[in-house]
């Protein structure tokens, strides 16, 4: 690569810190729009830096337009968690944070660290995640609402305007579940991959959808590495005779330890891989919530499973 380029990402627009092989460093500005991406190839083409390593942190869908545009022009294309990058910054003993200076920082994370390269889901899997995303974002608009119902009293206006809003996303509830099974008639191989999945005990269409879309969209994932991503593995602190209890790292997507927080449950309850498991915990004296963590943990590594095999779950060849 001729030169590093990190890019803090907003909603509207996106800074870059260009970091040449010469060690200098440029700097840009941009909207987060089609127009104000087509702007920096040109850029970096005056700067004479092309191909760049290209660096953002994954900050929900802000980015992702931008990524796919770099990654399809070329470029290699890396996305951070965001917690590295943090934990880096305190490395360094930054002290002021704006978009600017996150930006430097990302490049200077890139260069000295060398992260990975990203590489874009198919579209398919693109798609399905929208879908999904949009269906957890309208469960998390209608509860508020409901709840707001639910105190009352309200003036008129105000108790029309909730309910027409309920009416509103109850129909959107309706309809988006009935989108994500027309993707999956679409997609056969989608498909294939959910009744692999709902073959495991605990595991529902809506949980399985979830999996094929955040979790499992890459097939490079090892079973450690994808629960490592959900965030579901202990974290165990010891210094000398002193000991924590474990609890889960929780550095990956919130919404993924949400879906799986439900179905874990019916697993220990259905699944006959997990009661073992539990009892063996229990006798431990683990607490309740740290079963539940293994039983995540244990549902990522059968669905791993049965995904890489092509075999539906057969409890006979399940080990804890």
């Amino acid at each position: 690569m001729d030169g590093v380029l990190g890019i803090d990402m907003a909603n509207t627009k996106f800074d870059v810190a260009l970091v040449g092989p010469d060690g200098t460093v440029r700097r840009k500005s941009g909207a987060n729009t089609p127009a104000g991406f087509a702007d920096l190839p040109a850029w970096l083409t005056r700067q004479a830096v092309t191909p760049v390593h290209a660096a953002l942190e994954a900050t929900g869908t802000y980015g992702d337009a931008l990524a796919e545009y770099l990654y399809d022009a070329g470029h290699v294309v890396s996305v951070l968690n965001p917690a590295i990058t943090h934990a880096f910054a305190a490395s360094q003993l930054k002290r002021a944070k704006t978009d600017r200076i996150d930006a430097a920082l990302i490049a200077e994370y890139t260069a000295t660290q060398h992260p990975p390269a990203w590489t874009p889901a198919p579209r398919e899997i693109r798609e399905l995640q929208a879908l999904v995303r949009r269906l957890d974002a309208l469960h998390g608009m209608r509860t508020p609402e409901a709840n707001r119902l639910a105190a009352g009293p309200l003036v008129d206006a105000v108790h029309t305007s909730i309910t027409t809003g309920l009416g509103t996303l109850d129909a959107e509830l309706a309809a988006v579940p009935q989108q994500i099974q027309n993707h999956f008639r679409q997609h056969p191989g989608l498909r294939a991959q959910r009744e692999l999945l709902t073959s495991l005990p605990g595991i529902g269409d809506a949980t399985a959808a979830g999996l094929i879309a955040e979790l499992f969209d890459k097939p490079s994932h090892s079973a450690r590495q994808a629960a490592a991503f959900a965030g579901v593995v202990p974290r165990v602190a010891a210094s000398g005779t002193l000991r924590t209890r474990g609890r889960l790292v929780k550095l990956g997507p919130g919404r993924l330890r949400k879906a799986l927080s439900l179905p874990a449950l019916t697993a220990l309850r259905c699944n006959p891989t997990l009661p073992s498991l539990r009892a063996r915990m229990r006798a431990a004296g683990q607490p309740p919530m740290v079963i539940v963590g293994a039983a995540m943990r244990t549902l990522i590594h059968l669905a791993y499973g049965v995904l890489k095999s092509g075999r539906a779950y057969d409890p006979t060849y399940a080990r804890p």
